[in-house]
């Protein structure tokens, strides 16, 4: 089983030999099982990588994401074909009927919001009982729009002096890096048990291919907070571009503990798990069986 990720900053030369990624760099080489690897970010335009290493990739299931010229992740190769009835999974989820898309979207802010309160708590901010009392608000749909409400009380809380759409604030570029890596992580996993990340939940743009990502992704979000937040000295504000070191440490975003029933995991795994979860609360036409991680305080 996949679990962990390859983070190249470095001139690199990335090729395949007896079932290994070799990557190749001027102080010597380095080689990892395929098997072993789920995610790789190739975080510099001085790498190049073979052919037959892409298509390895694609077969063993493995998320190629790339960055521009700012050092942000800026797209994602994705395998097709990953599952045995990836036919009859499209025709579900086209089939989906709109009462139970909103049990979907009521279970999925739910969450997003008890683990936004987790997150303010684990990084010993005040604030998580109101956040939770809101979640509790939450309808079928969320006609009440609670998710935005909470979302900026959550961000006041959380960040001083914080506005989510300042691109050149340090933590927001923290945060991006964050949700892309994790944002791709949830594609892999979706297109792992045959459904089509452009048809979503909520989510609903024409010219979105991650439709269904982008709804799933929600309830990761506030583990990329946690870790931005360590990341910049306390949640501090910020102007100072992304080092190597911050780069590096959201790459890793994945590797994050989560809790879903009694057992601590991976966010790699879980989102595996909602994923495969996801597939069977379609299948059984149950929101019920929907599974979605828990940030544990």
């Amino acid at each position: 089983m996949a679990w962990r990720g390859l983070h190249l900053t470095r001139p690199s030369r990335l090729s395949l030999a007896d079932g290994q990624i070799v990557v190749s760099q001027d102080d010597g080489e380095v080689r990892l099982a395929i098997e072993d690897v789920a995610w790789i970010v190739v975080d510099t335009s001085q790498s190049t990588l073979t052919g037959a290493l892409l298509s390895a990739c694609m077969a063993a299931g493995i998320a190629v994401i790339v960055t521009d010229e700012t050092h942000t992740p800026s797209g994602v190769a994705l395998p097709f074909h990953r599952h045995f009835r990836q036919a009859d999974m499209a025709q579900r989820q086209v089939g989906l009927t709109a009462p139970f898309k909103k049990r979907l979207w009521q279970s999925v802010v739910r969450r997003k919001i008890d683990n936004q309160a987790a997150a303010l708590a684990a990084v010993g901010r005040g604030g998580a009982g109101p956040l939770r009392e809101m979640a509790k608000l939450v309808g079928s749909g969320d006609p009440g729009n609670v998710e935005a409400r909470a979302a900026r009380y959550y961000w006041g809380q959380l960040f001083a002096e914080f506005r989510r759409e300042d691109e050149g604030d340090r933590r927001n570029k923290l945060l991006n890096y964050g949700y892309a890596v994790v944002r791709s992580g949830v594609a892999r996993a979706l297109v792992a048990y045959g459904l089509v990340p452009s048809l979503g939940i909520m989510h609903a743009s024409v010219s979105n291919p991650f439709n269904l990502a982008d709804d799933l992704v929600e309830p990761f979000r506030p583990f990329v907070d946690v870790l931005a937040w360590r990341t910049v000295e306390d949640g501090q504000p910020c102007r100072k571009d992304l080092t190597v070191d911050d780069r590096r440490a959201m790459a890793g975003a994945l590797l994050a503990e989560a809790r879903m029933g009694s057992e601590r995991i991976s966010l790699l795994v879980a989102t595996e798990r909602a994923a495969a979860s996801l597939a069977r609360a379609m299948e059984a036409a149950s929101g019920a069986l929907l599974e979605l991680p828990e940030l544990a305080p």
